[in-house]
């Protein structure tokens, strides 16, 4: 039996895509192999990884000067990156200035691998208020190298409304948990990375959007492999790829295409979190802890009423435990956190949505 599985990563994936994969695992369009065992160079693969880079590039409209990159090592790889490729000195914790804003963890341990490399200014924070709203962004300095923020706070479950001014300074953003969730005007960003597990496909590929201007700057002294021109010279293949990864991505990709692309998956993703968020404000024991204007339509994290502490940690236990007996899995908050957390990405079908809020109508009765 299929389960609901509100994962915040690695995450549920489409159905259809799960089925497909199955079908073509002996035997990729007639090769008579495995994408699993395909050498990257050979002609069988080389079609699977344009055509991934292609439908990337039409349902987010990436413009021609910026490159797409199939990388390893996840989002947590390019909080090293970012400051080393576009910030670094000629000597490891010398830098440019780089501004950051600290939305959530994601966002406070994008700084503190940033501090290696850079003069890290965190301009704003929303730490005061356990991360539930997202802080007026001042602008930045003009030398700033870069401005990094978290567009969507997979913890806690919070969303940028609107994008910060930046001007001149190139806008960097950790996109992981909303790629593909609704629109994005990437001609609005220097660089764009997510990893795949949460809306993409499955964990070990990272996905990164950079803009021409941006590559090939990083210090002589910077290990090969984490120069992001390295990657863009051999199109993501100085070394081998996570081939199959690739290949699931160009799957959910198509998948996405055929449901009428990014319009169509934003409209049903607005629907879904109506639905939920709809229950969480008008229920007697459960809430949003997220501010109305900054919640996130990928990750809601909720919580009980109860007054008590030792109350509220035996109600939240017992209902990830009763939830998951009845097939509505992976619903407890992040271990920093506590709570309950319900991630509903592009994969999550609104009848999972809907059966989740049925089970907690008859939990709080």
């Amino acid at each position: 039996m299929r389960v609901y599985n509100f994962s915040p990563g690695p995450s549920v994936l489409p159905l259809p895509v799960l089925e497909r994969a199955a079908a073509e695992m002996l035997d990729a369009n007639g090769t008579g192999q495995s994408v699993m065992e395909m050498s990257h160079r050979s002609k069988d693969y080389k079609p699977i990884i344009d055509k991934t880079e292609a439908l990337l590039r039409e349902l987010m409209g990436i413009p021609a000067n910026y490159k797409v990159l199939f990388l390893q090592g996840g989002a947590s790889l390019q909080f090293s990156m970012v400051p080393l490729n576009l910030a670094a000195g000629d000597a490891p914790g010398i830098g440019k200035k780089a501004t950051y804003i600290d939305t959530g963890i994601w966002s406070d341990k994008a700084i503190k691998e940033g501090a290696k490399y850079a003069a890290v200014d965190v301009k704003a924070s929303s730490k005061d208020k356990a991360y539930t709203y997202i802080p007026d962004a001042p602008a930045p300095a003009k030398d700033d190298a870069y401005y990094h923020i978290t567009l969507n706070n997979t913890i806690v479950g919070t969303r940028w409304d609107k994008l910060p001014d930046t001007g001149s300074v190139p806008l960097i953003s950790d996109i992981s948990s909303c790629i593909l969730s609704e629109p994005i005007d990437v001609s609005k960003f220097g660089i764009l990375y997510a990893g795949a597990q949460k809306n993409l496909g499955p964990a070990g590929t990272t996905v990164v959007i950079i803009r021409e201007d941006l590559i090939g700057h990083a210090p002589a002294w910077a290990p090969v492999m984490l120069k992001y021109d390295t990657h863009v010279t051999e199109s993501s293949m100085y070394n081998t790829p996570p081939c199959y990864g690739i290949y699931m991505i160009g799957l959910v990709l198509d998948w996405i295409k055929g449901l009428g692309g990014i319009s169509a998956i934003t409209k049903m993703n607005q629907e879904k979190a109506a639905l939920f968020y709809d229950y969480l404000d008008a229920s007697k024991l459960f809430y949003s802890p997220v501010e109305k204007q900054f919640r996130s339509l990928m990750n809601i994290p909720f919580v009980t009423m109860a007054d008590d502490d030792a109350k509220k940690t035996e109600q939240e236990t017992r209902f990830v435990k009763e939830a998951a007996a009845v097939g509505l899995i992976n619903l407890a908050g992040h271990r920093l956190v506590g709570g309950m957390r319900a991630s509903i990405y592009n994969a999550m079908p609104i009848d999972g949505v809907k059966a989740l809020i049925d089970f907690m109508k008859k939990f709080e009765s």
